[in-house]
């Protein structure tokens, strides 16, 4: 589980997706990250990519 900051302040507690996770990518702090929130709770999300380091988006 990671405290993930979102870009409008936000924190969101998140997991990593089976994806990432498969296919041993390692979050380290620091990390742009794609985070998917969930509808339910939006305090809560998944970690769906690790963006490239100096990426906008």
């Amino acid at each position: 589980m990671f405290r993930v900051k979102l870009e409008n302040g936000f924190l969101v507690l998140a997991h990593v997706s089976g994806k990432i996770r498969r296919n041993y990518i390692r979050i380290l702090l620091g990390d742009r990250v794609a985070v998917e929130l969930s509808p339910y709770d939006l305090r809560r999300g998944r970690i769906t990519y690790r963006l490239r380091p100096g990426s906008k988006t």
